[in-house]
């Protein structure tokens, strides 16, 4: 048995990653401010004893008591809606949260696993996007609060890493999506879910021939053990190489909710990424993993979930 501390263990993937390790019989501790997590996503773990929830912004020195085996760093917004209205609130938590992350670790010897993510290759000149490409991120647009935050964690975590041996793990992680999406967050998945059950037009950005590459929640959370699991230090893409355009993700949408809703255009999203697919190789061979659940699969469980509530 382990003992674990998630931090951002109320949002979407912190949520299922808090499952994961319990259900491997690990002690869970999740951090949150609830910013952007959800009470609710928690909730079903209130009387699991091997459960404790902490509520504080990593923002601030990390006060947890006992040991830790292993930091899972999940803290910050992550969908554009949330860090476009957060903008100082995320280069912040990637900057003195990580900081704050890495003391912890260092304070109890333990592993650190931090979640980074595709875009730091930015609007990519090749594709697929391997983990030796080093983006074509804009630094002073609108998204940059997100992307360089993440892009200075990974820096920060390799300083620490080469300086002081830091036992880091760093996961790259592509389009996600499945039960607990907040349905008013703006990501594509959930607002297109959202949209086709409520009857209210789908919304496709420009001409919708940008691609995506759309992980389930369980692909990912099993590479995110898999990485805590190894020595690796990354970083390590983990998605799905299954590549969509908008359009006709939107299509797929519509289909599965048996909905009659119409798609419609809308203007682009400033710094929107035209193509977006992992090079998944290094997780294939480093950590024995690869994506197992096929987007209409996950797309039919997501949409059962949204319908249940």
């Amino acid at each position: 048995m382990k003992r674990v501390a998630v931090l951002g263990g109320a949002g979407f993937l912190g949520s299922h990653i808090c499952d994961a390790y319990l259900n491997r019989g690990d002690e869970v501790v999740a951090v949150d401010n609830f910013s952007t997590g959800s009470k609710e996503n928690l909730q079903h773990l209130s009387s699991n004893k091997k459960f404790s929830l902490v509520v504080a912004d990593i923002c601030e020195p990390i006060m947890l008591r006992g040991k830790f085996d292993l930091v899972l760093n999940f803290a910050s917004p992550a969908s554009p809606k949330k860090y476009l209205a957060m903008p100082l609130e995320t280069l912040r938590v990637g900057s003195l949260g990580t900081q704050n992350a890495v003391d912890l670790a260092k304070r109890d010897d333990a592993r650190l696993i931090m979640a980074s993510t595709s875009e730091v290759y930015g609007d990519p000149t090749v594709s697929p996007q391997s983990e030796t490409y080093f983006g074509n991120v804009n630094p002073l647009g609108v998204r940059s609060c997100y992307d360089e935050a993440k892009r200075f964690s990974e820096a920060l975590l390799m300083a620490h890493q080469r300086n002081s041996r830091l036992d880091v793990g760093i996961v790259r992680i592509f389009n996600t999506y499945g039960p607990r999406l907040d349905p008013d967050d703006g990501r594509v998945v959930s607002t297109m879910i959202s949209q086709a059950l409520g009857g209210q037009d789908l919304t496709v950005h420009g001409d919708g021939t940008q691609t995506r590459s759309f992980c389930y929640v369980d692909d990912l959370v099993r590479g995110v053990v898999a990485m805590g699991d190894s020595n690796e230090i990354g970083p390590i893409n983990i998605g799905n190489n299954q590549e969509i355009s908008v359009l006709e993700l939107a299509k797929v949408v519509l289909k599965l909710a048996n909905s009659k809703s119409k798609i419609v255009f809308t203007s682009s999203m400033d710094d929107d990424p035209q193509q977006r697919c992992p090079d998944l190789g290094l997780a294939t061979i480093k950590l024995a993993w690869s994506p197992q659940v096929s987007l209409n699969d996950g797309l039919t469980r997501t949409i059962e979930w949204f319908s249940s509530r």
